[in-house]
């Protein structure tokens, strides 16, 4: 028989030409937010604090009748000592969204809001320039009064005007003009009008040019899960400038909106009916 040749091919590292080609490995996401898991204190615990019993009733009986878009219900903490905050702080725990409210003209107060992990549930404080603690409540919202009644700049008209332009302007005028007609026109409770500037060809110069003018508002909220969504109010009522990040904090949806407040902010309907069996089983708890 006559002996087959087989060729020898060598495999494995060194075994193929090398074209300079390095293998790079996509970025792995940074991770996402969570709750933490609350970790509920005993009866014991809330036997001596009955004041921290009172506000768990009334929040029950709150949560129960509010309805997306009511008015939001206070519930006023400052009464309430160190124990019985923690305690509820403990039992609230944190959610996904914080804002921060600036009130101007107010020495450097500010409000700080964190939603708690029942949703439609927000903690509510005012704080002085110092940090010092002014007042403090739980608000069941689907957004904090705070941030539908904060005071913008005023309602002058949107700088439109071509002249004196920055060298690189390209598209930021015409965009102006759009969103200056859309809120002169905009009513109360309409959808919102949105403008992806993702899909538009700005430069910086545009993105700057539409900062200056829109200036920047007293609300910012960061609502935080699988990257961020940032939220800016502007310098007129009704606009917001809104950042879509993902896990690797890259932008990915640029957007402005015309709108009351953008829907993002909002607590869901069935979020806040979740929440409130969820505080029917607490309430029952310590009853």
């Amino acid at each position: 028989m006559k002996p087959i040749d087989i060729p020898v091919v060598g495999i494995g590292p060194g075994s193929q030409p090398d074209d300079g080609d390095q293998f790079e490995f996509m970025d792995m996401p940074r991770g996402m937010f969570r709750h933490d898991l609350v970790s509920l204190p005993e009866p014991e615990d809330i036997a001596d604090l009955p004041a921290a019993r009172r506000l768990l009733l009334d929040l029950k009986a709150a949560i129960g009748r509010y309805r997306c878009g009511d008015p939001a219900i206070r519930l006023d903490m400052n009464a309430l000592g160190a124990r019985e905050r923690d305690l509820l702080a403990q039992i609230l725990g944190e959610g996904e969204v914080s804002i921060t409210v600036e009130q101007d003209g107010q020495d450097g107060q500010r409000i700080q809001i964190q939603e708690s992990v029942l949703t439609g549930v927000w903690r509510v404080q005012t704080l002085d320039a110092n940090d010092r603690l002014l007042d403090d409540a739980l608000e069941i919202a689907d957004i904090p009064a705070a941030v539908r009644s904060a005071r913008m700049a005023d309602d002058r008209h949107i700088d439109t005007s071509l002249d004196g332009l920055p060298e690189g302007v390209q598209n930021a005028p015409a965009l102006l003009v759009e969103i200056s007609d859309q809120l002169a026109s905009h009513q109360p409770g309409a959808p919102a009008h949105v403008i992806n500037l993702t899909l538009l060809p700005l430069t910086n110069e545009d993105l700057i040019l539409l900062g200056e003018r829109l200036g920047v508002g007293p609300v910012t909220i960061l609502s935080r899960g699988y990257g961020n969504c940032r939220i800016g109010s502007t310098a007129f009522p009704g606009l917001w400038w809104i950042k879509y990040y993902n896990s690797q904090d890259a932008l990915i949806l640029n957007t402005i909106e015309i709108v009351d407040i953008p829907s993002v902010a909002l607590a869901a309907p069935e979020d806040i009916e979740a929440s409130a069996e969820r505080v029917n089983e607490i309430a029952e708890l310590y009853a």
